[in-house]
């Protein structure tokens, strides 16, 4: 039980503090994201399977265009798309942690509760988004100006861009890992949880960074697959994610969001 009562919204600090983590910390999180699958295995599922729908219909409207850097676009909206797509899963695994009824349609509405706050992160991602596709623009200084260029000139090309890719990654996952959910589980304001997320994935690099990289190489066996394993993928890698804030946050400060009935 915890004795420490809420404190009043201008007594709060400005993050949440976050826990020291593991070097293993993202392999339990996985295995914790297995286990609330099995517990619910239903909604999570028919979530997944919802989730590879919304990919089918988004890669057909790419094709369209005949680009494949389309199509390589829509891999990496992952990145900005994933936690928002998650935001129901964290809702579940909160019923599961809570012993409440798991119920997709009420998870779904608890997802929609947050929503306000959500939209001010959401703004964030678009900001950070319309600056990448600038910076993607510039990258064609570094493109060679010649009919045939050579393996090492198509290199620098290739190079600059993974750079400066990675960077903006580093950004958006930084700004997403433990955000959304803790506007999930507590009354706070989207400021506070941009400001804990970033906080907490910068005094624990190896393991989030290690987390971020499983992340991605599940995402590409994901687009390997046609988006089909995203029916398992999804969930899985929803639920881990909501175990990551659990371990690494401690937000007992803020008040719980109460579920739907």
């Amino acid at each position: 039980m915890n004795n420490n009562k809420h404190k009043d919204p201008s007594e709060l600090p400005f993050a949440a503090p976050c826990r020291k983590l593991s070097d293993d910390a993202p392999l339990r999180w996985l295995q914790k994201g297995v286990d609330d699958l099995r517990a619910a295995s239903r909604q999570s599922l028919v979530y997944g399977f919802l989730t590879v729908l919304l990919s089918w219909a988004m890669t057909v409207a790419t094709m369209q265009f005949g680009s494949i850097g389309l199509y390589l676009g829509l891999v990496s909206g992952f990145v900005f798309a994933g936690p928002w797509l998650a935001l129901t899963l964290y809702a579940i695994s909160l019923r599961l942690e809570r012993g409440e009824k798991v119920s997709l349609r009420l998870s779904i509405r608890d997802a929609g509760s947050v929503m306000g706050s959500a939209m001010i992160f959401a703004v964030i991602l678009v900001i950070v988004l319309l600056v990448w596709a600038r910076a993607a623009n510039t990258m064609y200084i570094f493109f060679p100006e010649v009919a045939n260029p050579s393996y090492s000139q198509l290199a620098v090309f290739l190079i600059a861009g993974i750079s400066v890719g990675a960077l903006f990654c580093l950004v958006v996952f930084a700004v997403s890992a433990f955000s959304l959910p803790m506007l999930i589980d507590r009354k706070a304001d989207a400021v506070t949880a941009v400001v804990t997320s970033v906080n907490a994935v910068m005094r624990n690099k190896y393991p989030l960074m290690l987390w971020a990289v499983m992340i991605s190489c599940l995402i590409m066996i994901a687009a390997l697959t046609a988006w089909v394993a995203l029916v398992v993928i999804m969930p899985v890698l929803g639920h881990a994610s909501w175990h990551a804030y659990r371990e690494t946050i401690d937000a007992e400060q803020w008040p719980s969001n109460a579920l739907k009935k």
